[in-house]
């Protein structure tokens, strides 16, 4: 049964219902940040409950999440627990609780925590099978794949918070093997849509996360474009793996919804094929469970916009799918000693599915340019253009529960500086 709060948008709401409470932070005005929950059309002051003695978690205060999510998933859900208390109806607070509410479209959305460090995974096997297809088509995947799960380590200082827009990156190419590289904008620009999780409490150096113990130490989940240059990443992977192509800008949503919330939806991991190896015993946990959590990517062009044409649905996939879950990439990105620390983020990798609409890239979308995307206006893309604004959002629904949503994951190509 759908529970039901005094804030009457909240009820029925697509993304944020009483059921989801995501944090993020915001601030009004050129104010500081300010730690908040969605709820509804609204953001919920928790600095201003926290001073008002509505609720007791100090680390409201701060103007980044990081302080929460030190405490570990106890306490948030402690804090979860108490605003649904709060916000739902019949509670004899209401009255001072209102006085801490600010409608979002008069709030401007932060990055959630000071992200100290951001690892990138490689989770998704259709993913990897389409990529590697385009350029070793007699062996897609590589011997290691199925054993491990692949990542690299990405630049936290480019994360951006959604609807920030960033410039075309600048960098070498070479399309011809006979002649030197090129330095220019990058011509094959491309959106990865990803699921990121922050970490919470985290391990000391030297202290791996035991797979059992892996999502105790996940504050929540969000968005992640992780934008690519095609055309700069296949110049200079080699030996080493991604560098300029990755790091000149990652976008994330601003809510985080916690794993508590996304409860209701979680669904068995997808059986390995019979000749798939079986995970090393410290990659394998037998109550490991998956998220169906549906993820969907639109783009809208610049003549889009002009001449008023919606967002072009480009695909839609989910979460459920991915060929490594959230617990086996901590597991095994803390195997070796590495300490994650509290506002860390990890992300999957491109989600993927089976089906040609279910490519969470505009490199599979698109077949590496072969085959273009015809937009409404006539225009075509292989890969993406300057005025492009891409938007993801992810939502969790099924019969029985109510529907929570992550939100908007949005940015904006701007034209490359050249000079």
């Amino acid at each position: 049964m759908a529970l039901s709060s005094w804030v009457e948008s909240a009820n029925g709401h697509r993304d944020f219902p009483l059921e989801n409470l995501p944090f993020g932070v915001f601030r009004l005005g050129a104010g500081e940040g300010r730690i908040g929950a969605a709820i509804g059309d609204h953001v919920l002051d928790l600095a201003g409950c926290q001073a008002a003695g509505l609720i007791s978690e100090w680390s409201c205060t701060r103007n980044t999440l990081n302080e929460l999510m030190s405490r570990g998933r106890d306490a948030a859900r402690k804090l979860r627990s108490r605003l649904v208390e709060l916000l739902s109806d019949g509670n004899g607070d209401r009255e001072a609780v209102s006085k801490h509410l600010v409608a979002q479209r008069d709030v401007e959305m932060l990055l959630p925590c000071a992200i100290g460090d951001y690892t990138d995974f490689y989770a998704s096997l259709h993913h990897a099978t389409n990529v590697g297809s385009m350029f070793r088509p007699d062996n897609p995947l590589l011997p290691n794949y199925k054993w491990i799960p692949i990542g690299y380590h990405g630049r936290a200082s480019s994360i951006v918070v959604s609807g920030t827009p960033f410039r075309r990156p600048v960098g070498q190419t070479r399309d011809d093997a006979t002649a030197p590289p090129r330095f220019g904008a990058s011509r094959r620009l491309d959106y990865e849509m990803e699921v990121g999780a922050f970490i919470s409490r985290g391990n000391a150096a030297g202290d791996p996360i035991h797979i059992h113990d892996a999502e105790e130490n996940v504050f929540g989940l969000c968005l992640v474009n992780d934008w690519s240059a095609r055309d700069i990443q296949t110049w200079e992977y080699q030996p080493l793996g991604p560098f300029l192509a990755k790091n000149f800008a990652t976008t994330i949503s601003p809510w985080i919804v916690t794993l508590d919330a996304l409860e209701p939806f979680r669904v068995a991991v997808p059986p390995r094929a019979a000749d798939d190896p079986q995970p090393l015993t410290y990659l394998s946990f037998d109550e490991d469970r998956a998220i169906d959590l549906t993820l969907e990517v639109s783009i809208q062009s610049q003549r889009m916009k002009d001449e008023k044409i919606d967002p072009l649905t480009l695909s839609r996939g989910n979460f459920r799918d991915m060929y490594w879950t959230i617990a086996q990439l901590i597991a095994h990105h803390t195997s070796n000693g590495c300490n994650l620390r509290p506002g860390d983020l990890i992300a999957s990798g491109t989600v993927s599915g089976p089906a040609r609409d279910s490519r969470g890239s505009l490199l599979e979308r698109a077949w590496r340019g072969t085959e273009p995307i015809e937009l409404p206006t006539g225009e075509s893309r292989a890969f993406l253009c300057d005025g492009d604004e891409v938007i993801m959002r992810g939502w969790c629904e099924r019969e029985g529960a109510v529907r929570i949503g992550f939100g908007e994951c949005r940015g904006t190509v701007l034209a490359a500086r050249l000079d």
